[in-house]
């Protein structure tokens, strides 16, 4: 695993940015030039991503959130506001459960809190299988596509052609590792129901993988919670509408700073 680092100036709490599947650290490279002065930005590169896709563990986003906690304290961070979106979101919620001491706050972005249904978890070790099988991206290079809401395909097609190339440089290995992972997640919406910290959940109006309801879900659940409901994007919305979901983190972030 790295740390990227966009900041490291200002006495707020570090922002640490997790990514979605199958993607990296540099879906996250707009929201993060977009976030206000005033505290450290960091971003992980997760288990499965290019670099980091030998010699893996047994799938599990519990490894993950280990690994993220412990590239955290390696480099002096005790405490952070985390946003994961989709299978970042995961991994930050196991963060909670693990970790609960890193975590001030809790950006969960296109995600939700349960587990996977049987089909979909089916689903997913098919397309594991697969790219392990034919050593390739091709089970997931339709994601490009699908993960997008209609109004970014239509108006700006050049953003799939970027999340394409993203994909297609991610590891085989790396992309049956995560899959499996997500796979054998259980449900932490108890988890979330346990934490203190103030919480965003933000969605894109268009997302058709955790839609709106499942960010209801997730408001529902946490005690101190604000839904933030992005327009015009479907799953990727820290992509496709980088401006609305930088201002949802700048604001959960200072929910964190002294009064």
């Amino acid at each position: 695993m790295s740390l990227h680092t966009y900041r490291e100036d200002g006495d707020g709490l570090p922002l640490v940015l997790l990514h979605g599947f199958p993607l990296d650290h540099r879906m996250w490279d707009e929201v993060a030039h977009l976030l206000p002065a005033g505290r450290p930005v960091h971003a992980v590169d997760l288990p499965g991503t290019p670099g980091h896709a030998t010699d893996l563990p047994e799938p599990a986003l519990e490894t993950s959130a280990d690994l993220v906690a412990e590239v955290l304290r390696s480099a002096g961070v005790e405490r952070a506001v985390v946003a994961g979106l989709s299978m970042g979101g995961y991994v930050a919620l196991a963060l909670v459960e693990r970790h609960p001491e890193l975590v001030a706050g809790l950006a969960l972005v296109d995600t939700k809190s349960t587990a996977d249904a049987p089909d979909a978890r089916a689903n997913r070790l098919r397309i594991a299988d697969e790219a392990e099988t034919t050593g390739s991206v091709d089970p997931v290079r339709p994601m490009a596509a699908s993960l997008l809401g209609e109004t970014t395909k239509a108006a700006r097609p050049e953003v799939a052609d970027e999340i394409a190339a993203w994909i297609d440089q991610q590891e085989p290995a790396g992309i049956a590792w995560s899959q499996r992972a997500m796979a054998a997640r259980p449900d932490r919406s108890d988890v979330l129901r346990g934490f203190r910290g103030p919480v965003a959940a933000v969605v894109g109006d268009e997302d058709t993988v955790t839609p709106v309801e499942a960010a209801e879900h997730l408001v529902a659940t946490a005690v101190s919670a604000r839904l933030v409901v992005v327009p015009q994007s479907g799953h990727l919305s820290a992509v496709e509408q980088p401006a609305e979901v930088a201002a949802a983190l700048a604001d959960l972030a200072a929910a964190t700073d002294p009064a």
